[in-house]
């Protein structure tokens, strides 16, 4: 499993977060979301991860397992 890439994140006078991946809008945290993902990040050893973490843009390491599932054999 990779590690995640291409999250950046802008924050608005401190009440709004805009995370984008890869250009793109992810998700918008605003209040109390915002707050507690400004103080995760800054302390984090991995902000890529805390990012892919909070917009629920990462995988779960059970891909190949679904893939092979009966039901989605196609």
């Amino acid at each position: 499993m990779g590690r995640p890439s291409g999250f950046a994140y802008e924050s608005q006078a401190g009440t709004t977060v805009h995370i984008t991946h890869h250009g793109r809008h992810a998700t918008t945290l605003q209040g109390d979301r915002a707050a507690r993902f400004l103080g995760e990040v800054t302390g984090a050893a991995d902000p890529q991860l805390v990012m892919a973490r909070w917009t629920g843009n990462y995988k779960r390491g059970n891909e190949r397992t679904a893939r092979n599932h009966p039901r989605n054999r196609g």
